[in-house]
């Protein structure tokens, strides 16, 4: 297949060029990405269950596209997930695996549009970084949790080029607004010899 749609991802563009692409790639996404070894959203489904103190709590999977991070949260023993994601077509998708409990759409930068502590944790698995949502997205994400909320994430290999990325999470744990719970580099996409860190983070 070769990398399709993997050829333009890494690339800057704004948020209705996202919307663009990750519709057109809906079709061919989870091929693509399987024939690469997608690690990422097991690895950080299994980071988010073992510091999870309840598994049946609610878990929003913002960004979740097709809902691969979707499945790999409920193959972690996670029970109760919502998604949300720019992609009305990738929506679609992670509607007919049948494992969310709600899905919506949503715009780039806008309020998640829930009461903070509706949600135990949030999952944003491959979402953040070049060609995907701004760093600032993590704001939105700590400000959607309660104190003791917790939050996975991944940067790639591109995303940890840009040190404002790290940086955005090393200014919430130096300022006391959140604990890093967990951070372990590993595989991404290893076809294409792509690694990232996943971390979870708590909202103090």
């Amino acid at each position: 297949m070769g990398k399709g749609f993997l050829d333009k991802v890494y690339s800057a563009r704004d948020a209705e060029g996202t919307r663009r692409l990750y519709d057109a790639w809906a079709e061919t996404y989870e091929a693509e990405i399987s024939e690469n070894g997608y690690a990422t959203p097991g690895r950080c489904a299994a980071a988010l269950a073992a510091h999870m103190t309840e598994l049946s709590a609610p878990v929003l999977d913002f960004g979740c596209g097709t809902g691969l991070s979707g499945l790999a949260l409920k193959l972690a023993g996670l029970t109760t997930i919502d998604g949300v994601d720019l992609s009305a077509d990738m929506l679609k998708r992670a509607e007919a695996k049948g494992i969310y409990r709600a899905l919506r759409q949503v715009e780039a930068g806008a309020p998640l549009g829930h009461a903070p502590g509706t949600y135990a944790a949030i999952a944003a698995i491959g979402v953040i970084g070049a060609g995907a949502a701004p760093v600032s997205v993590f704001d939105l994400l700590m400000e959607g949790l309660a104190p003791g909320g917790l939050v996975v994430l991944s940067f790639n290999d591109h995303a940890l080029e840009d040190p404002a990325n790290e940086g955005k999470l090393d200014d919430w744990t130096g300022s006391g607004r959140a604990i890093l719970r967990a951070r372990e580099y590993g595989p991404h996409l290893p076809g294409i010899g792509l690694n990232s860190n996943v971390y979870v983070l708590e909202k103090t």
